[in-house]
This record gives C-alpha cells, structure tokens and sequence, in this order.
C-alpha cells in the first residue's frame, strides 16, 4: 500500500489509528491474548494481554512518527507481523560478591554467561567480595578518625586496591572507577567532619560497592566485545520506603523498570548489568538499600517487571543445602522447592536467599533456579509454585541462632479478649519483630528478631523497655542464648517428623524448649540453648537424610489415613 502524505499527515495519522487502536482493544482483546502469549508466558492472562497490547502500540508510535509516509503506511499495513522472539530478553542472571571477588572470578562469570547462547540475559551484580564489610568498617572508623585521617583507614585502601587491581587485570583504563573512587573518600572526608554516620548516609556510603562492580563488569564485556550497558538500580525505576539500611520495594517500581530496559533493549541489544541491593527513597529520592542479601530481590524484581522465563541466582555452593555446610559437611543439594518452603527457609536463616525475594517471583509464577558459579555443571534447585509433596518429609534444617526467647505468664489470659493485642503492640512501638509464638490459656512463649536489633546497647535498651512495660500487664521471665530449629518440609506428617525429631533428642538428652508449627504448613520450630543447637542439627540432618529410618510404607500410610494432602508437581 502506498501513501503519500507529509511528515504533519503521518503524525494525524499516528493519533487517529491510535484512537481506532484503543476503541478496537475491547473487540480484538483475544487475538492479543493468543497471538503475543508466547512473549509472556509467566503472566496471568490479563497481564499478559496488557503487557502485549502495551508493546504493540509502542511499536505503532514509533512507525507512525517517522518522516517516511510511506513506510508508515507499509508498516500500518503489516502491522500484524510479530517481532521476533529469538531477540526477547529471556532471564535474570544474578551473581553474589563471592562469584564477582577478583579479575578472575568476573572472567569465569563472563565466560559462563557466554556458555549459554540461547539466553539474552539481565544481569544483577552484588559489591566484590568483602567490600560492603568493608565499606561499612570504613564508615565506622571514619567517625573517629578524624578528617586528616581518612586516607589511613587501612578498609579504604584494601577497597581502593581491590578494585584499581581489578581493573588493571583486566585490561581497562582506570577512568571507569576513578570517579566513584573520589567520591567514596570525600564522602568519609565528610562523614569525619561531622562526626557522625546515619543510616542515610550508611546506604549511600555501601552503594559505592555495587556501583563501581557493574561498571567494571559492563566495561569488560565491552573491551571483548560483547555489547553491554550498566545500570544504577537507583536510576531505572528501583522505588523504595524511605527505611534506610532496610527498605521495602514499591509497586511502581515495576512498570518503570520494564518501560526503561525494554525500551533500551529494543533500541540497542546491550546486555543489561544492573546494581543489586539498591533504590531511591519515594519521599526523600536519596539511595536506600534492601538489607543484607538484597541483590535477590533486585533479581526477582526485575524477573516479574519484564515477564521473564526464569531466574537465575548463582552462588557459591551447589542450590540450596539440606542444611548449613559448615556445621555438617554431609549436607546435600536439594533439587526442588516451592516457594512457600524456599521464604522459610530463608526468613529462618538459610543465607542463601534473600526472605523477601520470593514474593516477586510467586506473584508472577516465575521459576527461580539457584546454582553455583564455581561448578555450573551442578544441577542446583529449581524453586516453583508446587512439586509432588506426597512422598516427601523433611526438605531442610535451617538453624538461627542467638535469639532472645520471652515467657510471658499471666491469669489475665483466661476468658479474656485483646490480651495478645496489647502484648504485641509493646513490640510494635519498638519496631521489634517477632518470629516464633506458641500460647497456652495463661502463657504465651516468643521469640525475638535479632535483625531488627542493631546494637548491644540498643538491645539492653530495648528489652529493658520491653520487660518493664511487659511486667505491667504479666510475669516476664527473659531466656537469651536461645537457636531457632526450623523443619523445612511437609509437615503434613506432622506426627512422623516429631516422633522421629524427639527420638533424636532424647538420644542426645537435649530438652525442647518451645514448639511452634507455621501456617503454611511447611515449617515446623523447635527452640533449644544455643550451645546444644549444632549438635541438634547434625542429629537430626543423619536421621532425617542419612539413615532412612522412615520407610516409603510409613508414608504410604500416613497418607492413605489421611495426614496428608496430595500436592500436584509443576
């Protein structure tokens, strides 16, 4: 078909088919629905409706803007075809400061990213190793030291060498970092004037960590070849709550980061190198960080924003453990989670996910793959929304230790309404969490986050205050020193996993202190003195994983009567 019409012709028509485009939507709304669901398989349908009617319309713009009348018109013409799919960013690839330590861990990375020429991947990074330790060291020093004194904090120069070298190894020009190098000292350089480092100033001192890995990483690919483009989490529609050192991402964050990578990406096939652990403040627009491991949750973020087919998190041990590797070297990989298991797992202290980094992927069924960047051969775990639960027991045993557990007595209990409001508002005017709870009529029995309590002195503050207010309204009797064994599994065989856990700690003569069972019905708590919680863990991982002790007969039979409900595999 052939127009002839002006540039200020091409932009009527631009906006009149837009009109015809949206007033047609409701009536073609099932061929978009069919005709793009290959490019958005992990959405719901109305999302991926939108997503696709979103990315065609974009496209209509483009062509109806262009001073060529006639290709627009070719293009209006043939605006059916479809892109195609083979240029679709297809994942998330994330890499922990201990995959990223060294010139030549980043070669390893690269080079394992290159392994797989059927993905275009987003790539996430977190600081090198030890940098963000050091950096808040740094900090700490920085307070104390004195303006003069700066340049002799022995973490400044350990971080300023590490990534100087780095890049030095790795064949670039110094120029790529030497901008935020300056800057990370005259930030100290001010943090020792005045003395002081909030927790404001403490997220903006860490980012220097993951800005300056990406940029060497993005600047490496580039020197080989491979086009890629850096990114600030912070710059790209990463809104956080204004929670310095610990803050929430936002629901706008995900419209504004697809719009920006997809349309970069569109533009240019640059592979994209995106700054984990990061955003903005919605109020305050400063840099905000997601606590500790949150390089995770920019990952899965990014996953559910831009529809991907799969999250990759790369660690540095082979998926997800039966339990912690350094307390019993005989723990092994376990194949599949789903996602209810993997956020206990993690909330009750398994380090190698974020506990907060499930959710994106959940809401966007998303499958989330961790695996090993020192043995990528290693088949790792795949997390998704359900596995067949029917044959199995316990998935993990996860140990959070150094918890302060409370008994709180009172008679005021029995027959009464709102007593456990008012006990647990005393936690919430401290910001306190709790994780574990179990009651009785006249007792309840917590325990406390010790995440949320940021210093000694703060704790002694703070459970002072709690037992004082606490002491008005019950008896409170304060037991430190206390660990957290989480059961990671189908506790719908509640009956066998207690039968077969208290054999073991009576052989070991080890007293349970306090059970609680979750919800989701996948956890089961168990809390005993910390000096006896590692050798709990090594009992129960040999009875539970080494020794077979439970029979496929007993499971058989706990699900014929019923104990057990019958999860469909994914």
């Amino acid at each position: 078909m052939s127009v002839a019409v002006d540039t200020c012709n091409s932009r009527i028509l631009c906006v009149r088919c837009s009109n015809e485009f949206n007033e047609n939507l409701q009536f073609s709304r099932f061929q978009f629905n069919f005709r793009n669901r290959h490019q958005f398989v992990d959405f719901g349908s109305r999302r991926r409706l939108f997503a696709a009617v979103d990315r065609r319309k974009s496209r209509f713009f483009t062509i109806c803007s262009r001073k060529d009348a006639d290709v627009a018109a070719f293009e209006e013409a043939n605006f059916s075809s479809e892109k195609n799919v083979d240029e679709e960013l297809t994942c998330v690839m994330k890499f922990g400061g201990s995959s990223v330590a060294s010139a030549e861990r980043m070669r390893e990375v690269v080079r394992l990213i290159l392994s797989f020429p059927e993905e275009r991947p987003i790539v996430v990074l977190s600081a090198m190793g030890k940098t963000t330790n050091n950096l808040l060291r740094a900090g700490e020093k920085a307070v104390s030291c004195g303006h003069s004194s700066v340049s002799e904090i022995e973490e400044l120069a350990f971080i300023k060498e590490l990534h100087l070298r780095t890049v030095k190894e790795l064949g670039l020009d110094d120029s790529v970092i030497s901008g935020h190098v300056e800057e990370l000292e005259l930030l100290l350089n001010g943090i020792a004037r005045l003395k002081e480092l909030t927790l404001r100033t403490q997220d903006k001192l860490v980012s220097f960590g993951e800005c300056m890995s990406t940029r060497i990483f993005a600047a490496y690919l580039n020197k080989i070849g491979t086009k890629a483009r850096q990114y600030d989490a912070f710059d790209i529609g990463f809104v956080t709550t204004d929670d310095f050192t610990n803050a929430e991402i936002l629901e706008a964050t995900y419209p504004a980061v697809a719009s920006k990578l997809y349309s970069d990406w569109t533009n240019d096939h640059a592979i994209p190198i995106v700054t984990g652990f990061l955003g903005k403040g919605c109020k305050s627009g400063d840099i905000t960080t997601l606590g500790r491991g949150g390089s995770d949750l920019t990952a899965t973020t990014i996953g559910r924003a831009l529809g991907l087919k799969e999250i990759q998190v790369w660690k540095d041990v082979d998926g997800v453990l039966t339990c912690d590797p350094t307390i019993h070297p005989g723990a092994k990989p376990v194949p599949y989670l789903t996602f209810e298991e993997a956020t206990e797992l993690a909330y009750f202290g398994a380090q190698v996910l974020h506990p907060l980094s499930m959710r994106p992927a959940m809401d966007a069924s998303i499958p989330v793959r961790v695996k090993n960047s020192y043995n990528p051969k290693a088949p790792g775990t795949l997390i998704t929304r359900n596995r067949d639960m029917t044959k199995a027991l316990l998935t993990s045993i996860v140990l959070k230790q150094n918890i302060t557990m409370l008994d709180i007595v009172s008679t005021r209990m029995l027959g009464q309404f709102g007593f456990l409001a008012k006990v647990f508002s005393i936690f919430e005017d401290l910001g306190i969490s709790v994780d574990v709870v179990a009651t009785s009529e006249v007792s309840i029995s917590l325990t406390l986050d010790p995440s949320k309590i940021w210093s000694r002195e703060l704790i002694k503050q703070e459970l002072d205050h709690v037992i004082e207010e606490l002491g008005k309204i019950a008896v409170v009797k304060l037991l430190p020193h206390r660990s957290i064994i989480s059961l990671i599994g189908n506790i719908q065989y509640s009956s066998l996993i207690l039968e077969k856990a208290f054999s073991v700690f009576g052989r070991i003569n080890v007293n349970v202190q306090m059970i609680s069972q979750g919800a989701s019905k996948v956890n089961m708590s168990l809390i005993v003195n910390d000096s006896e919680a590692e050798q709990c863990i090594k009992a129960l991982h040999n009875a539970f994983f080494e020794s077979g002790e439970v029979s496929e007969k007993d499971l058989d039979a706990a699900l014929n009567n019923g104990n057990v409900e019958s999860v469909p595999a994914n």
